[in-house]
């Protein structure tokens, strides 16, 4: 085992795969295409390349502990991560129109964070003791929040994440039919609250904006094989396979063509050129205006409060 297994293994490679391998490289070494930025997790069991069946060129993948993207807030002069430099590489230099987010079943990471989540240790303690603790604890913070939002309401209401934009939204039921454990419901949100960090960046939001990059989320069980696609159509994760991929291919289609006009001229010196509506995408929910009464609050008061959501007995909050 151990390198032993490596060298052995470099040596069945040269045998067998090296050169259909380099015959590949050869295509794609002076015009690569690659079509997605791959975010996903350093778990050994995942393999990205092996359960999406693409090869060579086709993806940029980057992998960490939790697949956490850190939000543009926190990450500046003084601390640069690999995710952003990543997607500014992917998206802005190599024209990448789709970032993948996947999140997997019984994640580590995922359940290591669950057990620090009423932890009252500050950063600054955690790092003393563990930096993938502290990784953790900084970027995965978000994902907490979210998450105690579930638990409130005992698993039940959808969460709201932002999408593309600010004025983007989409809705989220996490396992409703309730099959995974805490943990894993908790790598589920994660993995939606990834898409939001990404969208924080100022050189991703001409692109999201424009419809010229479109962000997924998947997530992958490991006991079972099976991989889920983020529906914002059925506003929950969705297992692909034989019976649902021709609907699931169409959704994708129908969401992720569409492209937000670039903004005209103004004609007049009074006229405004309006943004598109939010809701003009299947899906997508517009963002809440603030009332002019002084008692008003912007943040919705429950599910009903959006586009394309029924009213729920119970506080969605």
């Amino acid at each position: 085992m151990g390198m032993n297994r490596i060298l052995q293994g470099i040596m069945r490679y040269r045998q067998t795969y090296r050169e259909s391998m380099v015959k590949q490289f050869e295509v794609v070494r002076d015009d690569p295409h690659p079509k997605a930025v791959f975010f996903t997790c350093i778990d050994s069991r995942m393999l990205p390349t092996r359960f999406t069946q693409t090869n060579i060129g086709d993806m940029f993948i980057v992998r960490n502990a939790g697949n956490l993207v850190p939000h543009a807030n926190l990450s500046g002069h003084e601390e640069i991560t690999t995710e952003p430099a990543a997607l500014e590489l992917g998206c802005v230099i190599n024209g990448i129109k789709h970032v993948i987010v996947c999140g997997h079943s019984d994640c580590k990471a995922m359940n290591m964070l669950h057990l620090m989540r009423n932890s009252d240790r500050t950063l600054h303690e955690v790092l003393k003791l563990s930096p993938l603790k502290a990784w953790l604890v900084r970027h995965g913070h978000s994902s907490i929040v979210k998450f105690a939002q579930l638990e409130v309401s005992d698993f039940q209401a959808p969460l709201v994440f932002q999408a593309e934009t600010p004025m983007r939204r989409f809705v989220a039921y996490i396992d409703p039919e309730n099959r995974f454990t805490v943990e894993d419901k908790l790598s589920q949100v994660n993995t939606l609250q990834q898409l939001q960090n990404i969208a924080s960046y100022n050189f991703m939001r001409e692109g999201l904006s424009r419809g010229r990059v479109y962000i997924h989320a998947l997530w992958f069980d490991i006991y079972t094989g099976d991989i889920y696609y983020f529906s914002r159509q059925q506003k929950r994760f969705v297992d692909v396979n034989e019976t649902n991929m021709e609907r699931l291919l169409e959704e994708v289609l129908n969401i992720f063509k569409r492209k937000t006009p670039e903004p005209q001229p103004s004609t007049s010196k009074d006229s405004s050129v309006a943004p598109t509506s939010a809701s003009d995408f299947v899906g997508f929910t517009t963002e809440p205006q603030p009332s002019t009464s002084k008692g008003s609050s912007v943040a919705p008061t429950s599910a009903s409060d959006f586009i394309g959501i029924e009213s729920e007995d119970s506080d969605s909050e």
